[in-house]
């Protein structure tokens, strides 16, 4: 497999779905068109469930911090300013694949030196349609006995725990990549029927590639934890800044530690089949601000980099240490 069909990059002109309000560009944007014109009283965006929106508040408060709350989930913006263009802050605001269609109130809040001024967008959002599935799998992926229950509620602790606090700092950088190339075997947001049984809808990405194909972070990030759990298998959560996560999940080796720094590009883990799962692949997955959003939607961000992210090796001692991941 090529490096380029490995990390499939940002299509100029790939802007398909995105409501951007842009009084100015964060980083260069590729493949705008038209007029983004504000509506109500600061603004309107609009954006269907599982996607995600670019948000800009203009500010010449290099100082001030920005923050906005969305349906009751906290959304961090970052100053950014390119040469010759208005100041501003930028933030992603994920809309989670079950929001409730229709417009609701994205609150900022600019504070500076003690002193503070409210800003409201209108946010509509638009119901997506969803694929409905039906898998039939033995029954002990999808029933779990007594102790396999009590096993899985510890392991969703752990994870709400390690998430608990989001880093304070922008670590992404413009560009994202898909981190194995494969058909998708399990879309975003599909209502999954198992056994004739109606399970939550799938929050990922399921990207089909034979075992031990080498699976790359999307993009900069810190390894927040590394798992095995009874069903997403050996697993990594990345770590992005800004409540912005990146999971990797049915992995048959990881080959990062928690607490590791990692790029974009930089092999993390290999393919497999662990969890449950029929077969092997890597389901690929993202939180953004707690919301889930359909991973692929990175891919269409209207930011583009000056340089293409190669392959990275991992650290040769970094993948010593890592050993198994934690159970």
């Amino acid at each position: 497999m090529t490096p380029y069909r490995q990390l499939r990059m940002i299509k100029p002109g790939r802007v398909i779905g995105l409501a951007l309000f842009l009084l100015a560009a964060a980083f260069p944007v590729d493949g705008f068109s038209g007029s983004w014109s504000a509506i109500g009283l600061d603004g309107k965006y609009t954006g269907k469930q599982g996607q995600i929106l670019v948000i800009k508040v203009p500010t010449d408060e290099d100082t001030a911090r920005v923050q906005g709350t969305f349906l009751g989930r906290k959304v961090q913006l970052f100053s950014e300013t390119r040469p010759g263009e208005p100041k501003g802050f930028v933030g992603l605001l994920g809309i989670d694949l079950q929001d409730e269609p229709g417009t609701h109130e994205l609150a900022i809040q600019v504070t500076n030196a003690g002193h503070s001024r409210s800003l409201t967008y209108r946010v509509e959002v638009v119901k997506e349609k969803f694929r409905v599935e039906h898998l039939k799998l033995p029954k002990d992926k999808v029933d779990l006995d007594e102790q396999g229950l009590a096993r899985w509620k510890a392991e969703q602790e752990q994870v709400k725990e390690a998430l608990a606090t989001d880093s304070q700092s922008r670590l992404w950088q413009p560009s994202f990549v898909e981190p194995v190339s494969g058909k998708r075997t399990g879309i975003f947001g599909s209502v999954r029927i198992m056994n004739g049984q109606a399970r939550n809808p799938h929050n990922g990405e399921d990207i089909g590639a034979p075992t031990g194909t080498d699976v790359v972070a999307t993009n900069d990030g810190v390894v927040r934890l590394t798992v095995d759990h009874v069903f997403s298998g050996k697993g990594i959560f990345l770590d992005h800044g800004l409540g912005f996560y990146s999971m990797y999940f049915h992995l048959s080796d990881v080959l990062v530690k928690d607490g590791e720094a990692v790029k974009t590009g930089q092999i993390i883990g290999k393919v497999g089949a662990t969890g449950r799962a029929t077969g092997p692949h890597l389901h690929w997955g993202v939180k953004l601000n707690g919301a889930r959003v359909n991973p692929y939607a990175l891919l269409d961000l209207p930011f583009k980099s000056e340089t293409q992210p190669a392959i990275l090796s991992p650290d040769p001692d970094a993948v010593s240490a890592a050993g198994a991941p934690a159970p």
